[in-house]
């Protein structure tokens, strides 16, 4: 997969800031996704040992959700933890990963969060402009807004607000379950992202790529 290079990874707490300002003025009003034009569908994560940070990427057939290809990276981790920032920690692992991609997936899924961010640059969000492909950020817990408990069978949701705007959804991925928190990232709207998250779930809280992804980036960590 090709990727924008848009800005440096080795900048300053302040200056990272206003580069995701300045990216979440790209971001614009998400549009509708139909199913019917997914046909391949990516899923990531990232887990740490010792220093280091192991990235997966899996494709995956859509509807079917079966497997097509997985790469993985394996990176120094040379960006401090700052809350708000996890994406230049992460995006050179990830990066390097998708590079190896060589299916064209029509959506990406992360283990993280979209839009539902103080700036509306989680690593979704993010990284869907670098790749330039619509991205849905899938996160088990809340980063940042106030929401209303949603009822307690599968697909119920509310909405996820912050500064009075809606930023993502709480939905229940399966009955009687911790809601997740699902968010737009880049091209797509809140509704197509609930519709194609709850369409990857297949018995479990978590939609299946991202639980294989997350499986994965640990085994691969150990």
């Amino acid at each position: 997969m090709k990727f924008k290079q848009l800005h440096s990874w080795r900048v300053k707490p302040k200056e990272a800031f206003q580069i995701q300002k300045k990216l979440a003025r790209l971001l614009g009003k998400g549009r509708p996704l139909s199913l019917k034009k997914i046909k391949l569908l990516a899923a990531t994560d990232i887990s740490y040992r010792s220093g280091r940070a192991y990235a997966v990427v899996a494709v995956f057939s859509f509807p079917e959700l079966e497997l097509v290809e997985v790469k993985r990276a394996e990176c120094k981790i040379t960006y401090p933890y700052v809350p708000g920032l996890l994406t230049f920690r992460e995006a050179p692992c990830l990066i390097k990963a998708f590079s190896k991609i060589k299916s064209d997936p029509d959506i990406i899924i992360f283990d993280g969060q979209g839009q539902a961010h103080p700036r509306k640059m989680g690593v979704a969000a993010h990284m869907g402009i670098i790749l330039d492909k619509p991205s849905i950020g899938c996160g088990k817990s809340r980063l940042v807004g106030s929401f209303r408990e949603p009822g307690r069978k599968k697909s119920a949701f509310s909405q996820l607000y912050h500064n009075s705007e809606v930023i993502g959804a709480v939905l229940r991925s399966r009955g009687g379950v911790k809601p997740l928190f699902i968010s737009p990232g880049y091209k797509i709207d809140l509704n197509s992202s609930i519709i194609i998250v709850l369409s990857c779930c297949r018995g479990f809280r978590i939609p299946e790529p991202i639980r294989f992804v997350d499986t994965e980036s640990k085994r691969t960590a150990e």
